[in-house]
Order: structure tokens, then C-alpha cells, then sequence
């Protein structure tokens, strides 16, 4: 395997494993409390959205952020909107086939980045209903701060 097809598959597993058996407004404050409270310990400059059904239930811009991490989070929540799928899984497919996001799968490349940072909440037998978004940091970083966030909510 090729260190892209590695790490697709790291991200597919993401998928599959980082799944919720529900998801209601309460959920959507306590994941987005953890995830403040850890970015602030960290000292991450990052902005975190969560939404449900394209409701917004949850929003943070932390200290070093700016408007452009909020276009930076609609974008990337349009690409997991439109295929189902983490916005960094969707971005590293494309790169393995040297593709690019854009007019030839019928999006608009201002309103839609393949850039890591939006996860989809995904309900079990229920499919994917919302996300939750990290805007801030590299790419695999935003990535890897969502991840490691719903895993723990989820006690993976």
C-alpha cells in the first residue's frame, strides 16, 4: 500500500468506527464543550461549528481566529453535506487520483473544500444527519482534533 492508500484507509476505518447512536442539541453542547475546553487547554486557535439537520447548535471562534475560519467551515461542511463523507477523506481521495474538488463532479470550488476539518455525524441505521467542524489549523490537524474529539464523546 501506498502512504495515500494507507491513510485513506486510516480514514474509512474514521468512518466507520466514529459512529453515534443518537444526536440531539444536548449532545451537540456537551461535544462542543469538550472540544472548547480542550482546544482553550491546548491553546488552539480554532473555530468549531456543529450542526444538525443544517441547523447550527453549536459555534466557537477561540482566540486567533477571524471570519475567514467560519468560510473556511461552510465550505468544508458543503463537501460532507454532498458526499457524505469527512471533508479530509474526500480531499485525499481526489489527490490519489489527482483530482481536484471542483466544476467536472459538478461543485462550485468557492463554495466547497476538500480540506480536513469537517466530520460527519453519522447515526447508526439512521445515516449521516449533521457535522462537526474545526477550522484553524493545518488541514490534518483540523482532521485529527475532530476525530480524536467525537472518539472520546463517544468513549472509543
Amino acid at each position: 500500500m501506498t502512504d495515500d492508500e494507507t491513510l485513506i484507509a486510516s480514514l474509512e476505518v474514521q468512518e466507520r468506527t466514529l459512529v453515534f447512536t443518537r444526536f440531539d442539541n444536548a449532545d451537540a453542547w456537551r461535544l462542543g464543550s469538550a472540544m472548547v475546553a480542550a482546544a482553550t487547554e491546548r491553546g488552539l486557535p480554532v473555530t468549531i461549528d456543529i450542526r444538525r439537520h443544517g441547523q447550527q447548535l453549536f459555534h466557537a471562534a477561540l482566540p486567533g481566529t477571524t471570519a475567514e475560519n467560519d468560510a473556511w467551515i461552510e465550505r468544508k461542511v458543503n463537501v460532507v453535506n454532498r458526499f457524505a463523507a469527512a471533508s479530509y477523506l474526500v480531499g485525499r481521495r481526489l489527490a490519489a487520483r489527482g483530482r481536484e474538488l471542483g466544476e467536472a463532479l459538478g461543485v462550485e470550488p468557492r463554495l466547497f473544500a476538500a480540506h480536513g476539518g469537517a466530520f460527519p455525524v453519522r447515526v447508526k441505521d439512521v445515516g449521516v444527519i449533521g457535522t462537526v467542524t474545526v477550522s484553524g489549523l493545518p488541514q490534518a490537524d483540523d482532521h485529527a482534533f475532530v476525530t480524536e474529539m467525537i472518539g472520546a464523546f463517544l468513549g472509543i
